[in-house]
This record gives C-alpha cells, sequence and structure tokens, in this order.
C-alpha cells in the first residue's frame, strides 16, 4: 500500500474524529486579534471566539497560513517517505494556495508533492478529503487519488444563509453579492459557493424562509444523482444547523451526514449565525 499523506488548511472545519480517522494534516490559518497572533483551531476554538466576539471592541483579522508552516508539515512528511497530496481552500477566497506552492519550491525538485485547489471550503472541502482517504485505505495509488481528488471538486457544492453581508463585504469575500449591498432592509440573502467564489443566489424576508430556501436550493441542485452525503455548517447557530440537516436528509436521504461548526478563520469572514448545507453528489 501506498504511503501517502492528505494535508488540507483549517477552513476545512472537519469534525476531530474525522480528521483522527484518516489521519489527515491540517495546517492552521492565522488569526490576527489586535496584538495577538492565533493559529485556527489552534490556540483558539470556535466557542472561544464567538464568546469574545461579542465583547470586543478590535474586530480580528485573518491570513493564511504560513509559507514556513508549509515547509515544515512538508519536510516531516518527507522525511517519513509520504507523497503527499494537499487539498485546500479556493485561491479565489484565500491566499493559501500561493503559499503551499512557495513552500513545495522549496523542497526537493522530485519531491512527490501534489497540490490540488478544491474550489471550495468547509465540508465541501471535507467531503473531497475523506472521499481521498478512503480511497487511500482501499490501496489507490498516487495517481489515482489525485484524479479522484480533481473529480470529486466538481460533485460537492455549498449554499448558505446569512443574517448580514457585513462580515463578508469587509473580507473582500463577497464576489457577485455586493449588488446586495445597501438594498437589504430586512432581507436574509442566501449565497452560494460558485466555483470557487462566494455568489448571490437570492434574498428572502426571514430567517427561516432562508433556512427553508438553502434546503431547495441544495435539493434543485442534486437532482437525481446519487449517492448523496449531506454536511450542515453554522457558526454560532447550533439549532438552526441541525434542523436545516434535519429537513435536508429527509428530502434527500444520504448515505453519510456530517454536522460541523465553521473555524474562526471562517467566522471572521462569515459573521455569527451563518447556516449552510454542504453536500457531495453522485460519486
Amino acid at each position: 500500500m501506498s504511503k501517502i499523506a492528505l494535508v488540507t488548511d483549517s477552513t476545512v472545519s472537519m469534525p476531530q474524529e474525522l480528521v483522527d480517522k484518516y489521519g489527515i494534516i491540517v495546517a492552521p490559518q492565522v488569526l490576527i486579534w489586535g496584538n495577538e497572533t492565533l493559529e485556527d483551531g489552534v490556540d483558539i476554538s470556535p466557542s472561544q471566539f464567538y464568546t469574545r466576539l461579542k465583547n470586543t471592541t478590535v474586530m480580528p483579522t485573518t491570513t493564511q497560513v504560513t509559507v514556513a508552516k508549509f515547509q515544515e508539515i512538508y519536510q516531516s512528511l518527507l522525511a517519513q517517505d509520504y507523497q503527499i497530496l494537499t487539498i485546500i481552500i479556493s485561491a479565489k477566497l484565500s491566499g493559501t494556495l500561493n503559499s503551499a506552492l512557495q513552500a513545495r519550491t522549496l523542497m526537493p525538485a522530485n519531491a512527490p508533492i501534489e497540490i490540488i485547489d478544491s474550489n471550495s471550503t468547509a465540508m465541501a472541502l471535507g467531503f473531497q478529503l475523506v472521499t481521498v482517504a478512503r480511497a487511500i485505505k482501499q490501496g489507490a495509488t498516487f495517481p489515482e487519488c489525485v484524479a479522484l481528488a480533481q473529480k470529486a471538486k466538481d460533485h460537492t457544492g455549498i449554499f448558505f444563509a446569512v443574517d448580514t453581508l457585513e462580515f463578508l463585504h469587509r473580507g473582500g469575500r463577497i464576489g457577485g453579492a455586493t449588488r446586495f449591498l445597501g438594498t437589504m432592509l430586512n432581507f436574509k440573502p442566501i449565497l452560494e459557493l460558485r466555483d470557487g467564489r462566494v455568489e448571490a443566489i437570492e434574498r428572502v424576508r426571514t430567517r427561516g424562509k432562508s433556512l427553508n430556501r438553502i434546503v431547495e436550493l441544495a435539493v434543485e441542485q442534486i437532482g437525481s444523482r446519487s449517492p448523496v452525503r449531506l454536511g450542515a455548517l453554522h457558526a454560532n447557530a447550533t439549532e438552526d444547523a441541525k434542523l436545516v440537516l434535519q429537513e435536508a436528509s429527509a428530502k434527500l436521504n444520504p448515505i453519510e451526514t456530517v454536522f460541523s461548526e465553521v473555524s474562526p478563520v471562517v467566522g471572521v469572514h462569515a459573521g455569527p449565525g451563518v447556516v449552510g448545507i454542504v453536500y457531495m453528489a453522485g460519486m
């Protein structure tokens, strides 16, 4: 069996039990809060982040995983004779891909390192990783895993509802949703991660309708494809996310469900209250 290591970044927000089960290496994004520099998910947990966010007068900012961190991870894995497959957040959302590429240039020229843009984040990225991790356990070769990762990203998607576009706008991650700015009033925006960017889908008048609508959109997008894997993601909105996952599961009969809380770095950009439905369909 090939010795293949999977590396990703902390925006994956994957439940720790899956990280541990498949031995996935998670490189931490960086949260900058005043004079503090915190590693995402290492120095600060989601619950700690949202508690602090409620009372802060200084808003946090973020920066991508450092080149040095990827270099450290790659050197360690290569020393253990691993082939390394890195699948990370969309390059249209973060500079993380560039950090990984720079780190690879610091490794030997023939080092077995592949770096793939997931075109996504959160558990859409997570489902891609888990799909490859399961193939590794079944004896897939390194080229087979690379091909599978490239294929998997076309089978995943995310729809999400946010309370406000303020956080996405502030962080420059809003994409086509800028057309909603200044006209929101009491509307709730519904967004999609499409082609690696956050794009506006529509807007509805209430929180409840927005949560129902993301489920409807996922059902429409998935259509007759099977099997279906579903995830719910949230930022300090546990009960809403549970209801969304329950409703989507009743309609789509998934073979697997995952419940996750987005990492602090994602929370900086999405804002408290975001709820999303994540899917992988057709593979």
